[in-house]
């Protein structure tokens, strides 16, 4: 077989502000591969079936002096993300090809990987559909679940605020709020997007760019569990609106990613007054305790339509820097992900 394409996007420059396509970033398909021949040296060759968009991918694009836990992309170097691909050959006996795998790839058609630890194999004996695990079934739904589990001590009757509810990691929190008998708050950024919220069993769902957070709020609260995935002038309004011992459990913060300009929090002295309870984490530190059972539980139950879920799928490697800044705007309408190639 002669070499094929091997397609590429690459990381071009550190921006200013929002992520801009075909500057940001780039596409490339100058280089081949022989899928046939390409020394494997004890690995295995992957086929890319579908890459995932995320708002942590902003952080990778930073000023080397900017410490942070994500790796720093460089420049020319692919992008980096979650993925699912299928196993071509293999030199390695962990992996045989057929084999369907996933964890961090770069963003390119075809990868020789080394290390198996860095792969999870994906039996998927529920039929899924591919792209649900790098969605509400991969990294969003663990975010979701392992943080959930961990510290929202949600007792039945408590009252959850969860932000930018209608993406894969609020929408999972929003059903596992309710499963443990909480009411849920919840907002979105589109009439489109709460309608979806409310779909899943959000009792109170309201488009924040129309609707004030603050006012709902005072109305709906007071609130016991905070989900943070916006930050800002939203987390302030959630501290004045916190009952006392209130979990505020911190995923994100996507409304200070794009700025120069963060949004100054003048009532942090209610964290002591309330006796709040503040929660960061980073999803990869709880995987070793929730890891085994996330998967006997979410594939399981997203396929039973116990776990609703919404995809926006984009075609083609090409359209990786359009798809980020539709994720760092919030215009997906679900999960960002990225249709590389069939099964």
């Amino acid at each position: 077989m002669a070499p094929v394409k091997n397609g590429r996007h690459l990381f071009n420059e550190i921006p200013t502000g929002y992520p801009a396509p075909g500057k940001t970033t780039i596409y490339d398909d100058s280089e081949t591969i022989d899928l046939e021949n390409v020394p494997l040296n004890s690995g295995f060759l992957i086929k890319t079936l579908v890459l995932s968009v995320d708002p942590y991918m902003r952080g990778r694009m930073r000023d080397p002096s900017i410490k942070s836990y994500a790796v720093r992309l460089c420049s020319t170097v692919s992008l980096i993300g979650y993925s699912v691909g299928k196993v071509l050959r293999s030199e390695n006996s962990t992996f045989k090809p057929g084999d369907h795998v996933y964890g961090l790839l770069p963003f390119q058609e075809y990868v020789v990987a080394q290390d198996p630890k860095g792969y999870k194999l994906l039996e998927n004996k529920e039929g899924l559909p591919w792209s649900v695990y790098v969605g509400v079934c991969g990294m969003p739904g663990q975010t979701a679940y392992y943080a959930w589990k961990e510290w929202s001590n949600a007792k039945k009757g408590e009252v959850a605020f969860v932000t930018a509810a209608s993406g894969p990691v609020g929408s999972t929190v929003v059903q596992l709020a309710k499963g443990d008998g909480c009411k849920v708050i919840a907002s979105a950024g589109s009439d489109e997007k709460v309608a979806f919220v409310s779909s899943i069993g959000a009792d109170v769902a309201f488009n924040y760019k129309s609707v004030p957070t603050r006012k709902v709020l005072e109305k709906e609260g007071p609130i016991n569990i905070y989900w943070d995935n916006v930050g800002g002038e939203t987390l302030a309004a959630a501290i004045d609106a916190a009952d006392v011992y209130a979990r505020f459990i911190e995923c994100g913060m996507i409304s200070q990613y794009n700025t120069q300009d963060p949004y100054p929090l003048k009532n942090l002295t209610s964290i002591v007054s309330k006796q709040l309870q503040f929660y960061g984490f980073i999803v990869s530190s709880l995987h070793g305790k929730y890891g085994t059972q996330f998967y006997q539980e979410l594939p399981r139950r997203v396929a039973a339509g116990e776990i609703k879920y919404q995809e926006d799928i984009t075609h083609g490697l090409e359209k990786v820097g359009e798809a980020i800044l539709d994720v760092m705007t919030g215009k997906n309408k679900g999960k960002k992900v990225i249709l590389v190639a069939d099964d």
